[in-house]
């Protein structure tokens, strides 16, 4: 039996008789209609499971009757409680992979040889993580429904017979700080200055897409005169999650990717610059205040850098590949794999990067210096001059939001002036000598840098005759 009981001024309980013969509760509704909604879909689960006046239906019975596959998966989705972005993809693969094979079957009928024999023929057409991730949302199903007693066992096991395949994973492409700066300026030059600043923050602070997306401005401390400056990942809306086309915030990945990263001196300057461009609360938006799209970000803007133009023959540029097959995964493997190679600790490396320490203990009882922060920040600030001096002005990517100075061509112009600075200057001439005569060659002047300022476009007018 399930009832309706009312629990306090504005709360109501669903009540509800147990397996065991006892009585269960599920209070915290704060409406009447929110609590009877419950008790109907609690009511449709169990008359579903095979419980009838409280009993649960005993094992002989006919397991099957009158439950497929998709009257399961649909009982089993709606009972999930995962994040947004995981239920579309459980949802996504039920409805593309599990029902048209099989949504019409009786969950009896389906037997662990069909469902191997299955997996054999999906590994031709899809990647092996893909048909590992469709046979494992398979087997959840199949061991809950044997866990609520609709089928004996789960017919899905691991497999020990046979040989092993062989799989070799594909490794993940990363660049180095060089790469990473060409294809940023690229990327300015492509789609504006927000996608090559996008691409460097990535980089050089290890985070994720989501994480920089939904990286607001009260998030993100600043301080330009110091050289010093920091991004908070809030536990609860920390990241932006795209759902089917619908954007919002949520938590990030894990509950470790919760973390404050430090900048290095030259990010400061860059990000200050960059948010007097625009007044949107998130930092990282399109020239039309919108949230860039993960899919169109790929296509339009960092594949064409990374992987160049020389195959697409409409293309107005003809650029060189740099760092082909190169994603913006990758660049958060870039970090990590420059982390390494300045013999960083593995605990500031999985704090960095928002991850645990595989090993529990050290996971307790490490904890970071401040020295190594210090250590770890001017690091990643040399790794920006190297690179920044190894680009100087063979690149392109000048404009940024409209006509406005970009923020990497800012840094850029003012790397190629402190150069110019630094160039020998001729010897003056000696005391008393006469001047230089006509034919002499003049001495090489100072490198001439226009100041570019910012003006509103206006509109064309139109004669009204």
């Amino acid at each position: 039996m399930v009832e309706v009981a009312r629990t306090g001024r504005s709360s109501w309980a669903v009540r509800y008789d147990t397996d065991a013969g006892g009585a269960g509760e599920v209070g915290g509704f704060s409406s009447a209609a929110a609590a009877r909604a419950a008790a109907q879909q609690f009511s449709t689960w169990r008359g579903v499971v095979g419980v009838v006046g409280g009993r649960r239906a005993p094992e002989s019975a006919e397991p099957s009757v009158g439950l497929t596959m998709s009257r399961w998966a649909s009982l089993w989705l709606d009972s999930r409680d995962v994040a947004p972005t995981t239920m579309a993809q459980y949802r996504s693969l039920v409805r593309n992979h599990l029902e048209p094979r099989f949504g019409e079957l009786r969950l009896g009928e389906i037997s662990g040889l069909d469902a191997r024999m299955w997996a054999l023929s999906l590994r031709s057409r899809y990647a092996d993580a893909t048909v590992d991730t469709i046979m494992k949302l398979l087997s959840m199903l199949l061991a809950d429904a044997a866990r609520e007693r609709l089928i004996p066992a789960n017919p899905i096991f691991p497999a020990r017979r046979g040989r092993r395949p062989a799989r070799v994973r594909p490794a993940i492409v990363w660049a180095d700080p060089e790469q990473v700066l060409r294809v940023g300026l690229r990327a300015c030059e492509l789609v504006g200055g927000w996608a090559g600043l996008l691409i460097v923050t990535a980089a050089w602070t290890g985070a994720r897409w989501g994480e920089l997306l939904g990286l607001q401005r009260h998030n993100l401390h600043l301080d330009v005169d110091r050289g010093r400056g920091w991004m908070v990942i809030d536990a609860e809306r920390g990241a932006l999650h795209e759902v089917n086309g619908v954007f919002s915030l949520g938590r990030p990945k894990t509950a470790h990717s919760a973390r404050t990263v430090e900048l290095p001196p030259f990010l400061v300057g860059l990000l200050a610059r960059h948010l007097e461009c625009h007044a949107h609360p998130h930092v990282f938006v399109t020239r039309r205040g919108e949230y860039p799209r993960r899919s169109n970000f790929a296509r339009r803007a960092l594949h064409p850098a990374a992987d160049g133009t020389l195959a697409h023959s409409r293309s107005r540029w003809k650029w060189a590949p740099i760092a082909t097959g190169l994603t913006f995964h990758g660049l958060r493997h870039s970090h990590a794999t420059w982390m390494i190679a300045d013999h960083i600790p593995a605990a500031a490396q999985s704090y960095r990067l928002g991850h645990a320490l595989p090993n529990a203990i050290d996971q307790v009882y490490s904890h970071i210096a401040p020295e190594l922060h210090t250590h770890l920040i001017a690091c990643l600030q040399h790794r920006w001059d190297h690179a920044l001096t190894a680009v100087g002005g063979h690149v392109v990517g000048e404009n940024g939001h409209r006509g406005r100075p970009d923020a990497l061509a800012q840094a850029r112009r003012r790397a190629k002036i402190r150069r110019a600075a630094l160039r020998p200057q001729p010897e003056p001439p000696l005391t008393g000598a006469s001047s230089a005569p006509e034919s002499a060659a003049p001495a090489p002047a100072m490198p001439r840098v226009s100041t570019v300022r910012w003006r509103p476009r206006h509109r064309r007018r139109v004669d009204p005759r």
